[in-house]
C-alpha cells in the first residue's frame, strides 16, 4: 500500500486527481491511501506533527501562500528524502526552479490519465524495487512502514495480555506489533542484523560499542548480550566492520 498526498488548493483538482488514483487502483490492484491537503503549508504542517510521512507528494505548483516547489523544498529540508514527488503545473517554465528539489516528476494540466497512471506506475514499481530493504509491521490499527536502516532494535516486549508482542525501536520512536522474534532474525540476517539475546535482535549499522556483555545501541540504550553468544557476536561485528571499509 502506498501513502500519496495530494497537494491542490482547487477542491475539483484535487478531487480529479483522486479519482484517477481510485480509477488506477481498480485496474492495477494496487492500494493507495491518499490524504488529500489544501495547501502547502497545511501538509508542511503534517509533517512538523510528525506524522506518518508519504511514498508519494502530488503537488500542485501554483497554489497561494507557499507554492508546490516551495513546499518540496520545505519538506526536503526536514530530511525527508525518501518521498516521489509529482509537480502539477499548467507552467512548464517553472521546472526549471525545481531541479533542486531532488527526484520529482511533472505533469502538465490538464492531465492526460494515461500520462498520470503510467508515472504512479512507475513510482510504485520504484518502491517495490526498494521493498527490500522495508519491513511493513501492524502496529496498533495501521500498517507501519520502516526503512531497515532506521531500526535500532527488535525485542520481545513482556505482556500479560498479547501474545508474541514485539518492540520495533527506532530513533524516533517504538511501534508494538506482533511477530516471532525467530523469524525476523532469518529474514533479516543478511541485512546486518543479529541476533544477540534469546529476545533481542540489534542492527550492527547502531551499534556504538561493546562494554563486558553489553551493547551500546546508537540511542544510548544498553543491551544485554546472551552469554553463550558473546564470542559469536563479537566476531560477527568485526567481520561486519570489515566488510564495511572495504
Amino acid at each position: 500500500m502506498y501513502r500519496v498526498a495530494i497537494c491542490d488548493d482547487e477542491y475539483k483538482q484535487r478531487e480529479l486527481v483522486k479519482n484517477m488514483l481510485i480509477a488506477l487502483s481498480i485496474k492495477t490492484n494496487i492500494e493507495f491511501k491518499i490524504e488529500l491537503f489544501n495547501s502547502g503549508e497545511q501538509l508542511v504542517a503534517h509533517y512538523l506533527n510528525h506524522e506518518s510521512p508519504f511514498h508519494i507528494l502530488i503537488l500542485d505548483i501554483e497554489m497561494n501562500g507557499m507554492n508546490g516547489i516551495q513546499t518540496a523544498q520545505k519538506i526536503r529540508s526536514l530530511h525527508h528524502l525518501d518521498e516521489q514527488i509529482i509537480f502539477l503545473t499548467s507552467y512548464p517554465e517553472y521546472m526549471l526552479e525545481s531541479f533542486d528539489v531532488v527526484t520529482f516528476q511533472y505533469l502538465i494540466k490538464p492531465i492526460a490519465s494515461h500520462i498520470f497512471e503510467e508515472k504512479m506506475i512507475k513510482l510504485c514499481q520504484y518502491f517495490q524495487s526498494l521493498d527490500k530493504k522495508f519491513v511493513i509491521i501492524k502496529s496498533a490499527y495501521e500498517e507501519v512502514l520502516l526503512k531497515y536502516d532506521d531500526i535500532i532494535s527488535i525485542e520481545v516486549a513482556k505482556s500479560l495480555t498479547i501474545k508474541n508482542k514485539l518492540h520495533f525501536v527506532t530513533s524516533t520512536q517504538t511501534y508494538d506489533s506482533k511477530g516471532i522474534l525467530s523469524d525476523y532474525a532469518l529474514a533479516l540476517k543478511e541485512y546486518n542484523f543479529l541476533q544477540i539475546h534469546r529476545s533481542i535482535i540489534i542492527n550492527l549499522i547502531h551499534v556504538k560499542k561493546f562494554a563486558g556483555g553489553d551493547v551500546l545501541m546508537s540511542n544510548d540504550v544498553k543491551l544485554p548480550i546472551g552469554r553463550s553468544k558473546i564470542k559469536e557476536v563479537k566476531d560477527l561485528y568485526t567481520k561486519f566492520m570489515i566488510m564495511k571499509m572495504h
